[in-house]
């Protein structure tokens, strides 16, 4: 079992700064901002032999009492009550303040071992920065800098002397990644505290509560998950924060590392021309995909109707995908939003055999050929699988780079049906054969 080390202390310490070192990783988001990190974030990192978890968390103000603070505060507390060692970063520069006082009283009560990180040491005496730190009373004092790598090993080794040596490395990750994206708002958290069962992640009123990606390990029916919670994308021209720009592109990156991607739409609200756009970024990355139109309990039969309706209109592309109705915060229709997870995934990374691809191809040129293309008609022969998630079938034949668009979605909706690929895009690529006469009939 890997030990946990949790990084504590007030906002913008260097937190995040360090969970990236420890990680070596460009995971959390940094900035010159006081309270950028919100959730917890945790991230795997490994010392010589001794691989360890990370967890970065947000400023912790414990004499806030309501407010996003407050929620910050409490997922805090909620990490230190799950950690085996806590690493409490102060700020060198700035010496012990009252909040960094409160903190260290919370860190006794919990009863967990401390080793006091002194960030922002660069180009200071060791000594002198430290000697501050002393009154914590959580023993020695470490002066590191997160930013340039100074005095962190020695920091981490401190922290992990307690535990063992792991006997045998890890086995390599089977878990299902799945990335839960959708503009502001629409519920991406509160779905992830449903399915764990806790308030893991904040779920605030307000759009921009998420700014990160959130990576959760998860288990459900014996089956492993990562569930990657992502910050709202609005529209682009609504982006004007640096931080925000920064947190749509983590969003598009956790879109690419998913193997399925669950697009939340609001029942709510009006389905935008910004949820196509998203899911059209996630057909274009070849993500399996299963939409959960959120909020569908607060809607009578006509206004379900008329959302029907939209949703048909402006997400007609994805046919593809399974749409499922459910209520994130009443725990409704998740069990089958679920399921459809499962099948997509396999739809991704099924296995086609060439013998069946070469007969599923044959018959459907056979019941319908290509349309001719000037003097020549496209003559596909045979087809092999050229890779998963996405599935990509590579078609070989007689001026196949002819075929035309309606005929390529002809053939897709053909192998779709047959090796049953709901729930995933399908690519089909075509390669001409090279024509053994073309040089002669140059000269």
């Amino acid at each position: 079992m890997k030990p946990t080390l949790v990084l504590v202390g007030r906002p913008n310490v260097g937190k995040s700064t360090l969970f990236n070192r420890l990680t070596r990783s460009r995971d959390a988001l940094v900035a010159d901002l006081p309270g950028l990190t919100r959730d917890r974030h945790y991230g795997h990192g490994r010392l010589g032999s001794k691989p360890y978890l990370v967890v970065d968390t947000g400023g912790l103000e414990p004499l806030v009492k309501d407010g996003i603070v407050h929620q910050m505060a409490r997922q805090a507390e909620q990490a230190i009550a799950e950690a085996d060692a806590v690493i409490f970063v102060v700020d060198g520069r700035s010496g012990v303040t009252p909040l960094d006082k409160e903190i260290a009283d919370k860190l006794r009560r919990a009863g967990r071992p401390v080793v006091v990180a002194v960030n922002k040491a660069e180009g200071m005496k060791s000594a002198m920065v430290e000697a501050d730190f002393h009154e914590l009373g959580l023993g020695e004092p470490n002066a590191i800098s997160a930013a340039h790598g100074e005095g962190v090993r020695g920091l981490v080794e401190l922290a992990l002397a307690s535990f063992p040596e792991p006997e045998d490395d890890e086995e390599k990750s089977d878990a299902v990644r799945v990335a839960i994206v959708g503009r502001p708002n629409v519920g991406k958290s509160t779905l992830i505290n449903t399915l764990l069962g806790e308030e893991r992640v904040i779920a605030f009123d307000a759009p921009g509560t998420t700014r990160d990606s959130i990576e959760i390990d998860f288990e459900r029916g014996g089956r492993k998950y990562v569930l990657v919670d992502t910050a709202g994308m609005r529209k682009r021209g609504k982006v004007f924060e640096s931080i925000e720009k920064f947190s749509v592109v983590k969003t598009l990156k956790a879109i690419e590392d998913a193997n399925v991607v669950i697009l939340m739409v609001d029942a709510q609200a009006d389905v935008s021309d910004q949820d196509a756009r998203i899911a059209d970024f996630i057909v274009q990355s070849g993500r399996a995909l299963v939409v959960a139109v959120n909020k569908w309990d607060g809607l009578d039969s006509y206004v379900r109707e008329q959302t029907r309706a939209v949703l048909q209109r402006k997400l007609k592309f994805l046919d593809f995908a399974k749409f499922h109705f459910v209520s994130a915060k009443q725990n409704v229709g998740l069990d089958a939003m679920f399921r459809s997870v499962n099948a997509a995934y396999a739809a991704a990374m099924t296995k086609m055999s060439t013998p069946r691809l070469a007969r599923v191809l044959g018959d459907a040129v056979a019941r319908q050929p290509p349309p001719r293309h000037g003097m020549f008609r496209p003559k596909p022969r045979y087809a092999h699988q050229g890779g998963s998630n996405p599935p990509i079938i590579v078609v070989h034949g007689n001026a196949v780079d002819q075929i035309g668009d309606s005929y390529r979605r002809y053939l897709e909706s053909t192998f779709r049906e047959a090796f049953k690929l709901q729930g995933t895009p399908l690519r089909i690529q075509f390669v001409t054969s090279m024509n053994p006469f073309a040089d002669k009939d140059k000269k």
